[in-house]
């Protein structure tokens, strides 16, 4: 019975929330860059650690809604980034909309804007008006899926191949916690080099029929980044959920919104934040019981 009580409880918060969504525009004005994003705030009006939300490649702020519910539900502020050059205006107009999205998957500099847009939004989230006395910054985490998963993971610490110097400082200290929703693998790199500086717990969310449609990443692949590092972390590999089943994005078609895995998902989510985040012990005991799941679907874990 106490089992069954902490899984409704959590699924309960991770479900509701969301009624206080507030769309803007952020401009960074250093990068000439127009941030859409929305803010969703939790019930209570004391300060609470954000959480970024990142989309996949062609998504939009209004995607990975049932996401940013759950944080919200669960006591912390949402904010959805929308990155343009790779949002959902790559695909709208294009007479070959998967062309386009490779196009703008392969282009290095949308994928360096995206860990830039995520630095900015940390840098400036004392200074945001509507987010006055809402916001704990000293606590954060950051959430994604698909490319925005790519976004969770360098911003925690993953390794990109080759010497840049335009990219923010990284891992970024100012992140307490990872969700990488469909996460990808490393790219020209060795997965232990490429993992080896993880600098955060994070949760990985997969499915067994997790494949990628632009770049050819397997359900085994999504599973390497959890394998390939030593910090605290949790994998869970629902079963029979595919790429779409994780984006939530209705604009993009039936298959980018089939709310089939956005419970269970959403109450891993929120036991995770609040286990890591606040350090709660009914979360933290629920995520490791992996209450949430259903039969069929598997979850490991270490130091959490």
């Amino acid at each position: 019975m106490p089992s069954i009580r902490r899984r409704t409880l959590l699924t309960a918060l991770a479900l509701a929330g969301g009624a206080r969504a507030q769309p803007a525009m952020w401009r960074d004005a250093r990068r000439d860059r127009t941030l859409p994003v929305l803010v969703r705030l939790p019930e209570q009006d004391a300060p609470a650690p954000a959480v970024l939300i990142s989309h996949g490649l062609g998504g939009s702020r209004a995607g990975l809604g049932y996401l940013g519910r759950a944080c919200a539900g669960a006591g912390f502020v949402a904010i959805h980034l929308q990155h343009p050059g790779t949002d959902a205006a790559v695909w709208q107009d294009a007479a070959d909309r998967r062309i386009a999205l490779a196009t703008a998957m392969l282009d290095v500099g949308n994928a360096v804007a995206r860990l830039h847009d995520a630095s900015f939004v940390l840098d400036t989230l004392d200074a945001r008006p509507e987010l006055r006395g809402r916001v704990d910054a000293q606590r954060a985490a950051i959430a994604g899926h698909s490319f925005g998963a790519w976004t969770v993971q360098h911003m925690l610490g993953q390794r990109l191949p080759g010497v840049r110097d335009d990219l923010p400082p990284l891992p970024d200290p100012r992140l307490a916690a990872g969700i990488a929703l469909s996460p990808t693998g490393a790219l020209g790199l060795p997965p232990r080099l490429a993992f080896a500086r993880m600098a955060a717990p994070i949760l990985y969310v997969t499915g067994t029929q997790d494949r990628g449609y632009v770049e050819g990443v397997t359900p085994e692949d999504r599973q390497i980044p959890y394998r390939s590092s030593t910090v605290p972390a949790a994998l869970a590999v629902l079963d029979g959920a595919a790429h779409g089943s994780f984006a939530d994005e209705p604009a993009a078609g039936a298959r980018w919104a089939d709310p089939t895995y956005h419970p269970r998902t959403a109450a891993l989510c929120a036991a995770f934040l609040r286990a890591v985040l606040l350090d709660d012990p009914a979360a933290r005991m629920s995520l490791l019981r992996a209450e949430m799941l259903a039969p069929g679907d598997r979850f490991e874990s270490r130091g959490l």
